[in-house]
């Protein structure tokens, strides 16, 4: 099993738009969660979400301006209403891959 992020996702944008990052995977497994997280300069990784590649809705949001779709060969972040000032949105964003052992 494996992911990796999409070649050329560096995105810039206005405060208020939609943005999508993505990530390809490969994975045989029904059982697989694909997590998305980001990191700020010198911070640590946050969470953001998980969905299970086998579920159209069951997805785990610290925030519901972060949305995902996925599937056992990709996933996708989009992040709604994207926050320039204050709370920014401008960060480095990770795609992880788990598998649960059945």
């Amino acid at each position: 099993d494996s992911i990796e992020p999409d070649k050329g996702t560096e995105k810039n944008s206005k405060e208020t738009e939609t943005v999508k990052l993505s990530c390809s995977c490969s994975t045989s497994s029904d059982y697989t969660y694909l997590y998305w997280f980001r990191q700020y300069p010198n911070g640590e990784p946050q969470y953001l979400l998980n969905k299970n590649v086998r579920s159209a809705s069951d997805a785990h949001t610290s925030d519901p301006r972060f949305q995902s779709i996925a599937s056992r060969t990709s996933t996708e972040l989009t992040i709604t209403d994207v926050r320039l000032v204050t709370v920014s949105d401008s960060a480095l964003y990770y795609c992880a891959l788990r598998v649960e052992v059945q």
